[in-house]
């Protein structure tokens, strides 16, 4: 399965044949230089190590300037995509062209980071009552058993960090691809703030194309 790395620069509105407006995501898609490839001989299994947005080697550190060939220029965000299609070799640039004919694509990123964040808005409790003297208007409540196994179980739902973490929208439709400004617009929101790196794919839960 095919993917490129790209940014998120944000959303915006167009309409559709039918005159219904559609919200979409802008997402931009410099060419992804193919950095290195993984092959199941070598390395146990197939995948295409791809680097998006150019960066000088002075803000690099070696061990990242190493995976670069001689006269290849330095990238950073590097993502590996496993179990590429598209024929390629190292060195090689993939632009949205192999993204074109798609209908459906997973897009991954990063969560907008929200701090410490009570019950309410990282869980959407409702709440105690609002009257004056309830004492109980924002706070999770109990959160332990008394008998066994008398301890708070792993996983509950309470009060802590909430955003900041990967996350991957499923099946978001594909409205337009402009090859030559380098932009697909989605159907729909995409995790992140403005500029933040995501991953394209093919929807793995709809048919690639149509």
């Amino acid at each position: 399965m095919v993917g490129l790395i790209g940014k998120k620069i944000g959303m915006t509105q167009v309409f559709d044949d039918a005159g219904s407006l559609i919200p979409v995501t802008i997402l931009k898609v410099e060419p992804n230089l193919v950095v290195a490839r993984r092959t199941p001989e070598r390395d146990g299994y197939s995948a295409v190590v791809l680097g998006a947005t150019p960066q000088k080697e002075s803000r690099m550190t070696k061990p990242v300037l190493g995976q670069f060939k001689d006269g290849m220029a330095p990238r950073s965000d590097l993502f590996e995509f496993r179990d590429f299609d598209q024929e390629c070799e190292v060195g090689d640039e993939l632009g949205l062209d192999i993204l074109k004919d798609v209908g459906f694509v997973d897009v991954t990123g990063t969560s907008k980071g929200k701090g410490f964040q009570g019950v309410m808005k990282r869980h959407n409790f409702g709440g105690g009552r609002k009257t004056h003297g309830s004492k109980f208007h924002r706070a999770n409540g109990s959160t332990g058993m008394a008998a066994y196994p008398s301890k708070v179980i792993k996983g509950t739902k309470m009060a802590g960090r909430m955003g900041g973490e990967k996350s991957t929208v499923l099946s978001l439709q594909v409205v337009k691809v402009d090859p030559e400004s380098q932009v697909i617009l989605v159907r729909g929101a995409v995790p992140g703030r403005a500029n933040a790196v995501v991953r394209i794919r093919p929807a793995v839960k709809r048919p690639m194309y149509g």
